[in-house]
């Protein structure tokens, strides 16, 4: 059990903790979230050990083991898969006594041990871990130094995982994973066999591998059971529960308070009066718990294109004289939402940058629109920003003749005020470098936004708004992301590369979260189903409608959903009408009955145009999956 009791921690003056309490049972799977800066990672640190409290205590059970992952493995000559073992050091230091000792008694007390840590099976256990993370048989036995830092990171990862800690601390840990590895490290942490904390912006991760959420909120510690969906809501309904009590109370006290100052002066009335003041002083007032600062990405909107933008018919592609993908038949349309499915390798950069014409064809034929923008975002460009200058210097290199006062609007449109516009970028955090670089890469309002793994560094709020935002917005969207909460959001087409191609795929993502999680092969009858299922769907595929026949659909439930929208905005309105008390006056009764008459045509009216929506979506889903 982990007990946090009443600690207090200040750095430089700013208290980051005071008085904050929290106990995490023994084997419990925690998601720890709260606002950037509010001390996260520091909390992390203070369990360590590696801070000292300023009052308080933090208090784990004697000889328990706390792990995470503090940078990532050095570069060096030992391979992927001795470079796990060896992060289990009592193993390590076990087997390494069972060569050299001589007394017997110490041999059968090793051999023990060494039996009671499973050690024999350890070479497994490791190598399955870094399979799970994204390592090949072949890859386990490389040395460190042939892989770059985020690589070394996951091996980190996984020397952490395989060492089994009492209690695993993970700060971001899906940040240098693909959406493969991010989905295999939910379902390990689901069932570690121990205590877990992890520092997370992924949605999915908090919803699925953690059974409660450790909210650092006001340099408070609070525990709240379940997801973190259900934390949400939660947090929604309690705010909304002191909202109403904070209301009733300031009434309450203005009540009070013209009393005070109507009868203050009268001698008859000065001692009710004054019992009021001290009624007033007494009240407790109600706090409202911290709003989530308000995050914001606003796209310029791209003029309308003929479809389709990007059609690739028999394309090849690939570095140098290496072909990578081949057999494409691609098509793409300005409201397209397309996420790119498959494990790290396939190539789904390649792919990404084949559409940014960053690589060319090998033979094929492509054609794109002849006015056709596109905006390329990527994690590298991140780190290959100028730290030196400061954001609105970068955006004035791409826009030399625009005033300073709509260059700052721009920035302030993605969440970079007045202080960060100026601020130096090498001191910004890993967030706002990846504003800027997504508000260089929408500058030109492209009308096709590919996107390489968004949301590193972005915290729940961005990744909200970033959802809302893409959308909002009227281009293409190819989407690279291990965010499945994103990708779900977002996208209503999903492409799968793999085998040095690129094909629909025609389930969701639940079905591929689990096709990735399912590890046993199928019997002959299953794959002899299967390929009935999938020589069933071709022949379907054949029938489907036309692409123009999907789109005038698509058109439909638009116009549909901005009727109901329409609709409820009146119904709205109208319901606030009807509750004003002074409509109900006696000399009111006409006009309450002209209102009442309104109210009750809004509502037919929005039940029949929900129904006509349902209709239109039915028929859209049963073309799309026709």
């Amino acid at each position: 059990m982990l007990q946090i009791a009443d600690i207090s921690y200040s750095v430089e003056g700013r208290p980051l903790f005071e008085g904050a309490t929290a106990t995490i049972p023994d084997g419990h799977k925690v998601g720890l979230v709260g606002a950037n800066g509010t001390g996260k990672t520091t909390l992390f640190r203070l369990i360590r050990g590696e801070l000292t409290l300023d009052g308080g205590e933090i208090a784990l059970p004697s000889r328990a083991r706390v792990g995470g992952v503090a940078q990532e493995v050095p570069s060096s000559e030992t391979s992927l898969i001795d470079t796990v073992l060896a992060a289990d050091t009592e193993r390590a230091s076990l087997m390494a006594e069972a060569e050299t000792a001589t007394d017997a008694t110490r041999i059968a007390d090793v051999q023990t041990r060494l039996a009671d840590i499973d050690a024999w099976s350890a070479e497994g256990r490791a190598a399955s871990i870094l399979k799970g993370l994204g390592f090949d048989d072949a890859q386990q036995k490389m040395p460190c130094s042939a892989f770059s830092g985020g690589w070394r990171m996951r091996v980190a990862l996984a020397g952490v995982l395989f060492a089994q800690p009492d209690l695993l601390l993970l700060d971001e840990p899906t940040n240098y994973l693909d959406l493969e590895g991010a989905l295999w490290l939910e379902s390990y942490l689901a069932r570690y066999p121990h205590t877990v904390i992890v520092i997370s912006h992924d949605r999915g991760l908090l919803n699925r591998a953690v059974g409660g959420i450790l909210h650092l909120s006001e340099k408070k510690l609070t525990y709240w059971q379940g997801s973190y969906d259900q934390f949400a809501r939660q947090r929604a309904e309690q705010r909304a529960l002191l909202s109403s009590m904070a209301k009733k109370q300031e009434a309450r006290k203005a009540h009070l308070q013209s009393f005070v100052d109507r009868f203050k002066a009268k001698a008859s009335k000065a001692k009710q009066a004054q019992s009021r003041v001290k009624m007033i002083e007494k009240m407790e007032t109600i706090t409202l718990p911290e709003d989530a600062e308000k995050r914001v990405f606003t796209f310029p909107q791209p003029d309308e294109l003929s479809p389709p933008i990007v059609n690739i018919e028999g394309g090849s592609t690939g570095y140098g004289n290496t072909t990578v993908l081949s057999r494409l038949n691609l098509r793409i349309d300005q409201d397209d939402r397309i996420a790119l499915l498959g494990k790290n390798g396939q190539g789904k950069s390649t792919l990404a940058k084949l559409l940014s014409e960053r690589l060319a064809l090998f033979d094929g034929r492509s054609t794109r629109a002849s006015k056709l923008r596109v905006g390329y975002f990527a994690q590298h460009q991140v780190d290959e920003l100028r730290v030196e200058e400061t954001p609105l210097q970068h955006i004035q290199r791409e826009r030399p003749g625009v005033a300073p006062p709509q260059l700052r609007a721009k920035l302030a449109g993605f969440g970079l005020g007045a202080a960060q516009a100026e601020t130096e970028v090498g001191r910004l955090s890993g967030g706002q470098k990846a504003r800027l670089s997504l508000l260089l890469a929408t500058l030109d309002a492209p009308h096709m936004l590919i996107l390489d793994e968004p949301t590193n560094h972005l915290d729940i709020e961005s990744r909200e708004a970033l959802m809302e935002a893409l959308n909002a917005y009227e281009g293409a969207v190819i989407l690279v992301s291990h965010d499945m909460h994103l990708l779900s959001m977002v996208a209503d087409r999903l492409w799968l590369v793999k085998d040095g191609t690129v094909r629909p795929y025609e389930e969701d993502l639940d079905a591929y979260r689990k096709m990735l999680l399912t590890v046993e092969k199928p019997a002959p009858e299953k794959a002899r189903a299967e390929k009935a299922k999938a020589e069933a769907a071709t022949a379907a595929k054949a029938k489907r409608p036309s692409r123009d026949a999907i789109l005038a659909l698509r058109s439909d439930v638009r116009k549909c959903e901005a009727r109901v929208d329409k609709l409820n905005d009146m119904r709205d309105k109208l319901a606030a009408k009807l509750a004003d008390p002074a409509l109900y006056d006696d000399g009111r009764v006409g006009e309450l009955e002209t209102w009442n008459k309104k109210y009750a045509e809004v509502m037919d009216g929005l039940s029949r145009a929900e129904a006509l929506w349902m209709a239109a979506l039915e028929k859209l889903e049963a073309a799309e999956t026709a």
